[in-house]
């Protein structure tokens, strides 16, 4: 059955799209995406995933259940990228410790899908407010990766400088940081009338431009594959171990304040699963020094695997081991 995950998930178009854009660079074609257009799909992605997280929310209705779901979430999308970030720093630059930290400390949209089918094929119930949990981490991981950066990257004078006041606020203000939350929060308070006006924009459009926007990230990580085979065994082992650690942790730990199935299921994805849609958004606008062609290969080509070859199984049996 997990085999069978395996295969559907690699027909799809998205990740295919991806493969695609490898394979350009690999055979030298010419195929290429402009500038303006690329940040314009960034800029895209971004606004749908708040705003759809922001209407999922709205449609909730608030428990306690939700609350400790949120709280959990948000602490695990900022505890993560804290962690990492200082195993990355040992071999990387800070720019791509940042940005991959962020990347682990945020979440994938299709491993949740994929997580959610795993649900429905074992009959195993889930709340809808699940939707908005993950929405609501990706904009904090981004966030500490971008702190973190802006932190390392100074001198201390220019740290001391800087209040973390300050570059807190400068780091929410940041124009993609800014717009998935924005977008949240707008879809949050619009009525669902007022919703279904833009719906075709921001949920018929959305596998679409995230096929273009992964044959962008194909076409950037082609060229760039180089940057991630000659750090060898580190940052393939990190893509492969740290996700499972943090699944395993928020599976177990998840038990002391909630008690469904699958909800807590879905929380061990979403920590365990890595960002290769708004992490790479956000950072291609916020840190282009970073290098999109280590952090979207881990997350996408080992990370996504093993999670649904290895993980999603293994954490379906830890929550029903006690």
């Amino acid at each position: 059955m997990n085999f069978d995950l395996l295969i559907e998930n690699l027909k799809n178009p998205a990740l295919l799209f991806f493969l695609l854009g490898v394979l350009a660079v690999r055979v030298k074609s010419d195929l290429y995406i402009p500038e303006n257009s690329s940040k314009f799909i960034s800029i895209y992605l971004l606004f749908a995933i708040g705003f759809k997280g922001g209407q999922e929310l709205a449609h909730s209705t608030f428990d306690v259940s939700i609350l400790w779901c949120v709280l959990f979430g948000v602490l695990a999308a900022i505890s993560i990228p804290i962690y990492t970030f200082f195993i990355l720093k040992r071999k990387l630059s800070v720019a791509n410790s940042g940005a991959i930290a962020a990347a682990y400390g945020s979440v994938s949209a299709v491993t949740f899908v994929t997580a959610i089918s795993f649900l429905e094929m074992q009959n195993i119930s889930y709340s809808g407010h699940m939707v908005a949990v993950m929405a609501l981490m990706e904009a904090p991981a981004i966030i500490v990766g971008i702190i973190l950066i802006r932190l390392f990257t100074k001198s201390k004078k220019e740290v001391h400088s800087y209040s973390l006041k300050q570059i807190i606020v400068h780091s929410l203000t940041n124009g993609s940081v800014f717009l998935i939350v924005g977008s949240l929060v707008i879809g949050y308070v619009a009525s669902e009338e007022q919703a279904m006006g833009i719906k075709p924009f921001t949920n018929d459009l959305f596998k679409g431009f995230l096929a273009l926007f992964l044959l962008d990230m194909g076409l950037v990580c082609g060229k760039k594959l180089s940057d991630f085979t000659k750090y060898g065994n580190f940052t393939i082992l990190f893509a492969s171990i740290i996700p499972l650690i943090n699944g395993c942790v928020v599976a177990y730990t998840s038990g002391l304040f909630l008690t469904q199935t699958g909800d807590r299921f879905l929380l061990a994805i979403l920590a365990a699963s890595a960002s290769y849609i708004a992490v790479p958004a956000a950072m291609k606008i916020a840190v282009p020094q970073a290098n999109p062609g280590l952090y979207v290969p881990m997350a996408i080509g080992v990370t996504f695997p093993i999670n649904l070859t290895l993980g999603i199984p293994f954490y379906y049996y830890i929550l029903n081991s006690y």
